[in-house]
């Protein structure tokens, strides 16, 4: 399972859900009693899920530290480490399970799926993006391209499915639980004057090529047609020219990353 730094998803889940929960209507959040949210992180869904009802929302994941943050964020946000294939709680002790951004993440979601089902008496809930259907629109006129260039490259790369998406449903019936509905949600994220430090930092990973480092090895395993040092030469021309745009305060940017809530019951 791949791990994530308290940055990254304070950045990449910043202003989920704030603009609309219509596509959480499924869940009938108010009807709750317990709610378990699995792969917590430092809590982002999990207050989202304690705003929208009166049950009581535990959260849990592996990474300690992670939920240290969401801990300290919210002295209200029980949070209990473990594992989403061997949850750490008895059959039935919750009445609604639900993970945001996690089964992407796992090399076999189903047996997370089926975990979850154990530990529900009622409904399971996914929230899964699907990576391979992001848009994105920029001032530099390259971006967008070759965005969907490393996306690609890193979708066939990785040694899980990070473009699940609706297809998640197919994993419910495998796991033995019987498909509500499912509902997209876009999130939307926004770059444009004032830039914050964040904006700053990025630009300058671009242009040193250091965003795709971190990713090599599955880049490489991901590209066809293309080497690795010819995507990454590309790569900081682009991100050279991200880069004077901010200083010019010309520089915008807007990316729409649809997730989709499928709901099942036990």
């Amino acid at each position: 399972m791949r791990r994530f730094s308290e940055s990254y998803l304070r950045r990449t889940r910043a202003g989920m859900w704030d603009d609309s929960r219509a596509a959480l209507a499924d869940l009938d959040l108010g009807g709750r009693a317990r709610i378990l949210d699995v792969g917590c992180g430092t809590g982002e869904f999990t207050r989202v899920l304690a705003e929208a009802s009166e049950a009581r929302v535990v959260g849990v994941d592996a990474d300690t530290d992670l939920l240290s943050v969401a801990s300290d964020r919210d002295s209200d946000i029980e949070a209990v480490a473990g594992d989403a294939t061997r949850l750490p709680f008895a059959a039935d002790s919750f009445d609604l399970v639900v993970c945001q951004a996690l089964l992407v993440n796992l090399p076999d979601p189903t047996a997370a799926l089926a975990e979850f089902a154990r530990v529900s008496s009622d409904l399971v809930a996914t929230v899964e993006p699907d990576n391979a259907a992001v848009g994105v629109d920029s001032t530099v006129e390259a971006e967008a391209a070759l965005d969907r260039r490393v996306r690609d490259a890193f979708r066939d790369g990785v040694a899980t499915d990070v473009a699940l998406g609706n297809r998640v449903r197919g994993l419910f019936d495998d796991a033995g639980l019987s498909v509500v509905g499912t509902r997209r949600y876009h999130h939307r994220k926004l770059t444009e004057p004032p830039y914050d430090e964040h904006d700053v930092r990025s630009a300058a990973k671009k242009a040193t090529g250091e965003g795709l480092d971190r990713h090599e090895a599955d880049l490489r395993r991901g590209l066809d047609g293309d080497s690795y040092e010819s995507v990454r030469r590309k790569w900081r021309e682009m991100g050279r020219e991200v880069v004077q745009q901010i200083r010019d305060e010309e520089y915008r940017r807007a990316e729409v990353v649809p997730f989709d809530v499928t709901t099942g019951r036990v």
